[in-house]
Parts: structure tokens; C-alpha cells; sequence
């Protein structure tokens, strides 16, 4: 296996245990994908499935430092996101494959879940839904102290709707962090190809705080990420946060990936999330491959549980009302 070469000392130093809960989180939720995709192949999972795959320092960089009465706005490929807040596997797994035991009783599926009480106000199938929406949350959000987080793709920064929030939000001065996850293609399309200037500049041309970090690196993620949630909880106004990362999978389902570059797949990789913070402990902590592998085998076998009870997990009985599941 190859390993990452490269490892960012930015981030401010955290205890060996809680590096381990990091590794851990990005470990399951990479394991889950994986599951999700096993089980999209059998036909167990049915619709369309995006995978956080490649991307999983983002989603648990940023969660690791929000409050309890923080909000967050996932994506279609919001698994990670869900997961990184501390929805259950198993709940979520269910609803993967539209059991009533799933987080949504079996009725959002893959694209839609919602779970109130890890904080995840929705995941959106609508291209920059989850800006809108906690740019919603964030007007609420003034009164209690807490700060809501959206997270987008690279593509959601040529719509519209977007800049309308970073215009409200900036005008209001509201308490809310943009997380926009730059895996580089819209869908098949490289982002540069279809983008005319640079992302950070049409940021702050809101007067709103951007950053750009290594998005595989959690240290990185995590650094910046605190930053912005204090300014923003502050009363700063909005923060946004730009993670440069790389889908290991294709967009969806139906995509190989057949439009990468020769070799770019393969380059991503000695970046995978997983071998920078590997590495990251080893450096930091000197912590010893054996603890890692054995928190490898530890959610490998979690998740052969889930996907077990999953598979015999009931199905939701249409008589029942799909809002009686919501947390």
C-alpha cells in the first residue's frame, strides 16, 4: 500500500486518543461507503448512491469542532456528513436500504436524510439546497449562540442561489460557516473547464473570510475549521472554508470515471485521507501500525454487523405516517 509522503504540522496539536477518535470516524465512514457500494451491487440498495469516498477528513475536520447547539446542511453525498455528527451506522445503513429501523423510517433514502437530533437539519439532492438552508438555520441561530454549517461542492459556487446567500448572510452578519468540498469535477466535468475565475476571490469580494486548506489532511480541516466557527460564533459574520479533495469513486452509480486523467486517480491516492492521518500519528504520537490496524479490524467488523441486521431489518409499514420517524 502506498503512503502518504507529506504530512501538515498547521493544525494546533491534539491528544494522541482524540487523533485515534478522528482516524476512527474517517475509518467508518469509509468502511460504510464501501458497504453502501457492496450492497448497491447485490440490488439491496435501490436509487442512486453518491459516495463520500476520498473525502472523509472534510466532513470529520469540521464536525470535530462544533457545539451542541450548532446546525448542519449536508449534500447527496452527505453519508459522511451524517456520520461524522454522530448518527448511528446502523440507523443510517437501514435507511440506505428502506428499512423502517433507518434514521428517516426507510423514506429519505440515500440522498435525503435528516437527523435533528445529531444536529443534520437535511442532506439535499438539490445543488446547493444545503446553502439555503443554513443560511435559514443561521438566522435562528443568532439568537442561541450557535453557528450553522453548509456544505456544497465546487459546482454549487456557479449558481445562483448561492451568492445570494453569501450576500444575505454577509449583509446580516450571520453566524454560519460555507464548507465548499472541491473534489475538482462537477459531476464529469473538470471544474476549471466550465469556471471562470477563482473561488476564493468571488468569496471575498463579499467582504466574507475564505480560507483554502488540504482537504485529506484532518489536522488541516480541523485548524481551519475552529477558526472559522469562532469568528462566526463570535459574531464575526460568515466564514467560508474551501477543502481541496478528490472523489476516489465516480460521481454516482452510473460513472466509472472514465473521463480522469491517466495516472490522476493513482496520484490522489498516496493522498488518501486515511494514509496522511496514518502517518499523522505516527509522526505526532509515534503510535504504532498494530493500534492502527487494530482499529481497522475493529470497524470492519462493526459495520459486518450492521450490514447484517440491515438486511434483516423490517420494512416500513405504509400505513404509518413517514413523519412520525423524525427525530
Amino acid at each position: 500500500m502506498a503512503r502518504a509522503v507529506a504530512v501538515s504540522h498547521a493544525a494546533g496539536e491534539i491528544s494522541e486518543e482524540h487523533g485515534l477518535a478522528l482516524f476512527r470516524s474517517m475509518l467508518l465512514i469509509r468502511r460504510f461507503e464501501e458497504t453502501v457500494q457492496a450492497l448497491f451491487i447485490k440490488g439491496e440498495v435501490h436509487g442512486t448512491t453518491h459516495l463520500y469516498i476520498g473525502e472523509e477528513a472534510g466532513a470529520v475536520g469540521v464536525a470535530d469542532v462544533l457545539a451542541p447547539e450548532d446546525r448542519v446542511a449536508g449534500t447527496y453525498r452527505g453519508h459522511g456528513h451524517a456520520l461524522s455528527l454522530g448518527v448511528h451506522p446502523q440507523a443510517l445503513l437501514d435507511e440506505m436500504l428502506g428499512r423502517a429501523t433507518g434514521v428517516c423510517g426507510g423514506r429519505a433514502g440515500s440522498m435525503n436524510v435528516i437527523d435533528l437530533k445529531h444536529r443534520l437539519i437535511g442532506c439535499f439532492g438539490i445543488i446547493g439546497g444545503s446553502a439555503s438552508a443554513a443560511t435559514g438555520a443561521a438566522l435562528a441561530l443568532r439568537r442561541t449562540g450557535g453557528v450553522a454549517v453548509a456544505f456544497f461542492g465546487e459546482g454549487t459556487t456557479n449558481h445562483g442561489y448561492l451568492h445570494e446567500c453569501l450576500n444575505f448572510a454577509a449583509v446580516q452578519k450571520l453566524p454560519i460557516v460555507f464548507v465548499c468540498e472541491n473534489n475538482l469535477y462537477g459531476e464529469f466535468t473538470p471544474f476549471g473547464d466550465v469556471t471562470a475565475g477563482d473561488i476564493q476571490a468571488r468569496v471575498a469580494a463579499y467582504g466574507i473570510g475564505v480560507r483554502t486548506v488540504d482537504g485529506n489532511d484532518v489536522w488541516a480541516v480541523r485548524e481551519a475549521a475552529a477558526d472559522a466557527v469562532s469568528r462566526a460564533r463570535a459574531g464575526g459574520g460568515p466564514q467560508f472554508l474551501q477543502t481541496m479533495t478528490y472523489r476516489f469513486v465516480g460521481h454516482s452509480r452510473s460513472d466509472p470515471g472514465a473521463y480522469r486523467k491517466p495516472g490522476e486517480l493513482d496520484k490522489w491516492k498516496l493522498r488518501d485521507p486515511l494514509l496522511v492521518t496514518r502517518a499523522g500519528l505516527r509522526e505526532r504520537h509515534d503510535t504504532p501500525d498494530a493500534e492502527l490496524d487494530r482499529i481497522d479490524s475493529d470497524v470492519n467488523e462493526q459495520m459486518e454487523r450492521v450490514a447484517e441486521a440491515a438486511l434483516a431489518a423490517p420494512y416500513p409499514n405504509p400505513a404509518v405516517r413517514a413523519t412520525e420517524f423524525r427525530g
